[in-house]
């Protein structure tokens, strides 16, 4: 059952009524929410719920109708999230979990977990009990391959993974691992679920070759009543009458375990599919689907691997496919996650030991505008302070006087072109440089007040640009559109206002965030509607490893053929340049600085090289930073 508590519920009451359930034999979950807070009984015992309802502090008791009680989204309506070390797994990133099958060296091991962490995986799975369909088969190295698999981990910085199959393995194996993996020949071994669970650590759960999605939950809800909190859903593919891959990936299973429950969903495509081709694009259809990450196949050498060879991704077709999936996940409304970069783990570091609370990132506007979600995609989640300044120009002072560590600024518009301001504040302040980019999809929702009808609506507020993107949709409801200084200003604005006729056009994450109601979602004109976002630091602050991207500007030196003679540098040394910008310089009519985006060849040389000619033929040069491109 549901026990939905009153506001305000005193520590006593909240006390009595725990006690009163424990006595009756029930588990015991408080769940709390954006608006309530519930508490979740679970147990094979009945009881009459009129005796919950009358205890005090009680707002009302709602029956749980699913058989999978804890795995219910009844009982957990928000999306949980798993923390494994430092890699959430069920919020807006896409986790990538990767690497052998099987752990066959302890070279071979460090070997992948270097080359998944380079091409930016998260986590390190690989198998050392091996249940096999044949009994000839490699079974693994057991517990001397967990070791190798923890010293992997721990020399890369990635949380470790692996198939427990063996109850009374379960225990020792938690001193080697971050996380379980239950397997797919598993999945109903249940005296198996109690003892893993009853450790209380992450367990990846892979659903089984024939099972039906409830019969899957109603695994999830063994280890969750045994005592683990954090349950990943894993899809692998299940068994039909095709023959053409190794199991038929049952995609359609993602949004409906999505609706039904509210633990997170993986996808392994590998054993899916059992083809190495196949991987990549039902891999980019999961993401599509809805999946919260992918647990993938890679090896050093696939051909002589001592098991599943035939599925597993070479490190470059690896790092091609995170590439891919890192072009698809704007589209989504989804980002990568990435473990920190060495410039950040510093600042982060040094935040945690000096116990100063989290690293501010400032940006312009108010709680829930879309400078706030790129940060929450840029930055580990939940490691840096979001915190909102009214102008631009406030970033660049925060960053400069070390109140913040990093600034979020709009750099260009896909539709409205380039954010002029920040171009010309980044020419302005010369302690400032560029660590870092993202690019966020902008998605615009029609928002009111709880209660209010569209056919209450008579005025519509935004940013102005927001409202050209919109113009359409508003013109067609014939409501009046109205400039506000921000998108999530104006939702701020609307939750405040004691009016009923009038609207926001913000992101979904300003509604949630003022509690407005969205009546209306993707309301722009042209959905290829993204923002392109610079991460700002101080100049002396730490940089980014392995930049392939740069910027700079310059002003020409008074002659004909400045400008080619600049261009000119950039073509001998082979060096591509993404973008060309002019801005007037202040105080100097008719004068211009250029803004210029290249991409950082593999040999950096070519680029230092191409740098220092380029100084010489240009004036006024100044690079504002090397970092990473989207």
């Amino acid at each position: 059952m549901i026990i939905v508590l009153k506001n305000g519920i005193s520590d006593p009451d909240k006390d009595r009524l725990t006690s009163f359930l424990s006595e009756k034999g029930f588990r015991i979950r408080e769940v709390v929410g954006e608006n309530e807070t519930v508490v979740g009984a679970v147990g094979s015992v009945s009881i009459d719920y009129r005796e919950v309802e009358i205890l005090p502090g009680v707002d009302r008791v709602i029956p749980i109708s699913k058989p999978y009680k804890m795995a219910s989204r009844e009982l957990h309506p928000q999306d949980s999230v798993v923390s494994i070390g430092r890699v959430k797994i069920g919020g807006s990133r896409i986790v990538t979990i990767a690497g052998p099958c099987a752990v066959e060296s302890r070279q071979q091991i460090l070997d992948v977990a270097w080359a998944v962490r380079e091409a930016g995986g998260v986590m390190l799975r690989g198998g050392a009990f091996k249940p096999r369909t044949s009994p000839y088969s490699f079974q693994g190295m057991g517990f001397e391959g967990l070791k190798y698999l923890k010293e992997a981990g721990e020399a890369t910085g990635l949380p470790v993974v692996s198939e427990v199959v063996s109850p009374s393995d379960a225990e020792e194996m938690g001193r080697y691992v971050d996380a379980f993996q239950i397997g797919t020949r598993n999945m109903q071994n249940f005296e198996l679920l109690k003892s893993v669970g009853s450790i209380g650590m992450p367990v990846i759960l892979k659903r089984g070759l024939s099972a039906t999605i409830e019969e899957w939950l109603m695994a999830a809800e063994y280890l969750l009543a045994s005592g683990t909190e954090d349950v990943i859903l894993c899809e692998r593919g299940i068994r039909t009458f095709g023959r053409a891959t190794r199991n038929t990936l049952d995609i359609s299973a993602i949004p409906v375990v999505r609706e039904l429950s509210h633990l997170p969903i993986i996808v392994d495509p590998s054993h899916a599919t059992g083809i190495r081709d196949k991987v990549p694009p039902m891999a980019l259809a999961s993401v599509a689907a809805g999946a919260h990450g992918l647990i993938v196949e890679v090896h050093t050498n696939p051909d002589k691997s001592f098991s599943d060879g035939p599925q597993s991704l070479w490190p470059q077709q690896f790092d091609k496919l995170l590439r891919d999936i890192e072009a698809l996940c704007p589209t989504v409304g989804r980002e990568m996650a990435r473990l920190p970069e060495r410039h950040q783990e510093d600042v982060l570091q040094s935040h945690l030991e000096g116990k100063v609370g989290k690293p501010k990132v400032v940006f312009q506007g108010e709680r829930g505008a879309y400078s706030e979600r790129a940060i929450l995609n840029y930055f580990p989640e939940g490691e840096v302070d979001p915190t909102p300044v009214p102008a631009f120009r406030d970033i660049f002072n925060s960053v400069l006087a070390g109140d913040a560590s990093w600034g979020m600024v709009p750099i260009e518009n896909s539709l409205a072109g380039s954010v002029l301001e920040n171009y010309d504040l980044l020419t302005r302040y010369p302690d400032i440089k560029i660590v870092g980019e993202i690019k966020v999809r902008i998605r615009h929702n029609l928002m009111v007040k709880p209660g209010v009808a569209e056919s209450d609506i008579r005025r519509v507020f935004s940013h102005p640009q927001a409202l050209s993107q919109c113009a359409e949709y508003i013109a067609a409801k014939g409501w009046e559109a109205i400039p506000f200084f921000d998108t999530a200003g104006a939702a701020a604005m609307v939750a405040r206002s004691k009016d009923r006729d009038v609207a926001a056009i913000a992101s979904a994450e300003a509604a949630l965030f003022h509690r407005l109601d969205i009546l209306a979602e993707d309301v722009e004109t042209n959905p290829r509607n993204y923002t392109r976002f610079a991460v700002i630091a101080h100049v002396d602050a730490p940089g980014p490893e392995n930049a392939d991207k740069s910027s700079f500007t310059f002003a020409l030196k008074s002659h004909p053929g400045a400008l080619a003679e600049c261009l000119a540098v950039l073509k001998a040394h082979d060096i591509d340049m993404t973008k060309l910008e002019s801005r007037p310089i202040a105080g100097k009519p008719w004068s211009y600085m250029f803004y210029v985006d290249v991409m950082i060849p593999e040999d950096a040389a070519r680029f230092e090289a191409a740098e220092t000619e380029f100084q010489n033929v240009a004036q006024e040069y100044r690079n504002l930073g090397r970092y990473r491109s989207v």
